[in-house]
């Protein structure tokens, strides 16, 4: 094992967060100093080969960011600003989403900038958004489709993705950026409640309320979370290659959202002995925009093609045992 001093620094922003809590329990794994960085304290995975610190920091404040990135060879950036489940037509309308998806970002750059050592470029892994492509007019994505988003949260996304490759073509840093479709599987407790749509649409059928959806036949892809973790640590490794542009990563398999939704009311009934709660269509909303209709699917070879990274959760069982989960979670409590 080599000796601490003499590992590399990988920070981890945004740590106690969905994808963070997974991203940290890939890295703990390895040879590395991790420090990771939230609001409130990220918990430490028990048996990590790491050597692990862990820092409270409100990121906003740049004094505080400075020092939480001081001396880092590779930074993931996961933080972002979600508030519920409307945040990407909602991101527009608050400064604070603005801060912090975007103001960071620059302030990172800034950061790095004024404390850069010749020779020295840290690795900055930042998470994006297939949104970002907007409708392409083509139902497979590669990652190489012109970006037009649609709303202010994957535009938000899109505009810090600039920030960083502007400060890789600046050589002051390794800007990678990894979109990905829907994500699903567990998280903290703290923040895996109405986490994405799939746990609320768990949530939803363990209450025994119907599922609703705009229309049956759109189609949309799911990647579980260790896999996404997995892919985070992947271009960690290959950081050189990859940097400068942004990759696309999932399973390469979606299917239409009416049988997405058939399958989780069908696994909540196997855990409950409940019937199983009816999938209904209802007419869109007015708030509604075109990529909310829009099938996609996402071809990652490229990213494969350098990493040699590749899905392997079983997406069956890491459906049954989320629904375990969430219904663990969420049961009155007897006490």
């Amino acid at each position: 094992m080599t000796a601490p001093a003499a590992r590399p620094l990988v920070v981890v922003l945004g740590a106690s967060g969905y994808l963070g809590t997974a991203v940290t329990r890939e890295l703990a794994a390895r040879d590395v100093r991790l420090r990771l960085v939230s609001r409130r304290p990220a918990a430490v995975p028990e048996g990590a080969r790491a050597v692990v610190e862990s820092v409270t920091a409100d990121l906003t404040h740049p004094e505080q960011l400075a020092a939480a990135v001081e001396e880092a060879d590779a930074i993931v950036h996961l933080v972002a600003r979600i508030a519920g489940a409307t945040s990407w037509r909602a991101a527009g309308g608050d400064p604070l989403i603005e801060r912090v998806n975007v103001g960071l970002v620059h302030d990172l750059v800034d950061v790095l900038r004024e404390s850069a050592v010749p020779g020295r470029r840290p690795a900055v892994l930042f998470a994006g958004s297939v949104a970002s492509v907007g409708v392409p007019g083509t139902f497979r994505i590669d990652g190489s489709e012109p970006d037009a988003p649609r709303s202010a949260y994957p535009r938000q996304k899109l505009e810090a993705e600039f920030a960083l490759k502007a400060a890789h073509d600046e050589g002051l840093l390794r800007a990678v950026s990894l979109r990905m479709p829907t994500i699903f599987g567990p998280g903290p407790q703290e923040t895996a409640a109405d986490r994405g749509v799939v746990i609320t649409m768990i949530r939803r059928a363990l209450e025994g309320r119907r599922l609703e959806l705009w229309d049956r036949t759109v189609r949309r892809e799911m990647i579980h979370v260790t896999d996404v973790a997995r892919a985070f640590a992947a271009a960690l490794d290959h950081a050189d290659a990859l940097g400068g542009r942004h990759w696309v990563i999932g399973t390469g398999r979606s299917e239409p959202l009416g049988d997405m939704f058939t399958t989780i009311a069908a696994a909540v009934a196997d855990h409950t002995g409940a019937a199983r709660v009816p999938v209904v269509e209802v007419p869109p909303p007015a708030e509604a925009e075109a990529t909310d209709l829009q099938s996609m699917e996402v071809d990652s070879s490229a990213f494969t093609r350098i990493t040699g990274w590749q899905p392997v959760a079983d997406r069956s069982a890491a459906l049954r045992a989320l629904v375990a989960e969430v219904a663990a979670r969420t049961a009155p409590s007897r006490v």
